[in-house]
């Protein structure tokens, strides 16, 4: 694998391309010729080659969690983890981590050569269980952490599958009746007088439309479909679409505490692992829109100046009148980090009652609303035969 590293050698700022396992190893290539390493990074994969293959890092929690209990020491744990890897982005990695505890570093500086792999939180979670020695329950703890937000993903992934479906089908069936139907069913129309109803001349003028430009708006249709794909994937577009979300009421109300959800229960694992406040707010800032960004901010330097958590949080708009009640019990109880996981907890299960009742409202109302597009256009193709027969009689 080719790394790009960007170094300093004689003042002067370099890049190097170089051939390396990871990169760590391509950083001491560059240390051992003389140059002075800021950072690594691995080139970006052509078209015909295999992308880089995500690192299943909850599995990885895991399986050492496994091992780590079963009496087995770290360097031991990730030996069997990586002899027993098939994927070789993932085995690369874990031999990386291996070479560099070899040569005697902590775990948490290893994993902090694969940023890509695995996130600030997690090594920060990990090199304050170096201090205190409890390696296996802070991994307990992330474990739980992930399992509990995969939970909540699932909820939203599955209450959003049948309006996606409700919506294409319905989609493809109103196509189908403009496109296919409509133009094929005006035939039978085609040698009626000057004398037409009105809905008649709407069908007319849809198959000539069909007939003249279908080829047209079909290119039309693919390309815009594209365009909508490529544009909610920049990350320009999907926020101007969150910031409209968040002022739809009720709806803005729920995200809001979506992201509540994820803070807390981020900072609760953080503060049970012995990290500080202060540390915690930061480097939950990541988990957080740029809408919260100032609110966090302004609640680090108020504690930074003294004032209690939940004051703080108060403050800067970052609780519920619940979750500031169970921050002040908290306090007065000393144990705050299970206090922030169980104030996600009930956030989380507030957002699961909402969510079952929007997706049952919704549904019947998408149904409804799909039901009159696909009856308005029968009514359109009929109502002229209804009405010619009336002028007959």
């Amino acid at each position: 694998m080719r790394y790009q590293v960007r170094a300093i050698a004689g003042g002067q700022l370099v890049s190097l391309e170089l051939e390396a396992q990871h990169a760590e190893e391509a950083a001491a290539q560059a240390r051992s010729q003389g140059y002075e390493v800021l950072s690594t990074k691995r080139e970006s994969t052509g078209l015909g080659q295999s992308k880089l293959t995500k690192f299943p890092l909850l599995l990885f929690s895991q399986e050492l969690l496994s091992l780590l209990k079963a009496g087995l020491g770290l360097v031991e744990s990730l030996e069997g983890i990586a002899e027993k890897e098939q994927r070789p982005e993932v085995a690369n990695i874990l031999r990386g981590i291996l070479d560099a505890l070899y040569r005697g570093q902590t775990l948490s500086n290893a994993l902090t050569a694969y940023p890509h792999a695995f996130p600030g939180l997690y090594a920060a979670m990990i090199k304050a269980s170096e201090r205190t020695g409890d390696l296996p329950e802070s991994l307990m703890r992330y474990i739980g952490y992930e399992q509990q937000v995969e939970v909540l993903r699932k909820k939203l992934v599955a209450s959003s599958i049948y309006p996606f479906l409700l919506i294409t089908v319905g989609g493809l069936v109103v196509l189908f009746l403009l496109g296919y139907v409509v133009p094929r069913f005006s035939q039978i129309y085609a040698d009626v007088g000057d004398n037409q109803p009105w809905m008649l001349k709407v069908v007319l003028a849809w198959a000539g439309i069909i007939e003249t430009h279908g080829q047209t708006l079909l290119i039309a249709a693919v390309a815009g479909v594209a365009v909508a794909i490529y544009a909610l994937m920049q990350p320009t577009i999907r926020g101007r679409m969150m910031a409209l979300l968040w002022r739809m009421p009720g709806v803005g109300e729920q995200m809001r505490v979506f992201q509540l959800a994820r803070f807390y229960r981020t900072l609760g694992m953080l503060l049970e692992g012995g990290i500080t406040v202060s540390q915690a707010l930061e480097m939950a800032r990541g988990l957080l829109t740029a809408s919260f960004h100032d609110s966090l901010s302004k609640a680090s330097t108020l504690i930074r100046e003294g004032r209690s958590i939940s004051e703080a949080m108060e403050a800067a708009g970052l609780v519920t009148p619940v979750s500031l009640r169970m921050l002040r019990v908290g306090e007065k109880s000393g144990e705050m980090g299970r206090m922030m996981e169980h104030i996600a907890t009930l956030h989380d299960e507030e957002i699961a009652r909402w969510l079952e009742w929007f997706t049952r409202l919704f549904e019947p109302l998408l149904m409804i609303f799909i039901g009159l597009i696909i009856g308005a256009v029968v009514v359109m193709l009929y109502m002229p035969i209804f009405e010619l027969a009336g002028s007959l009689q």
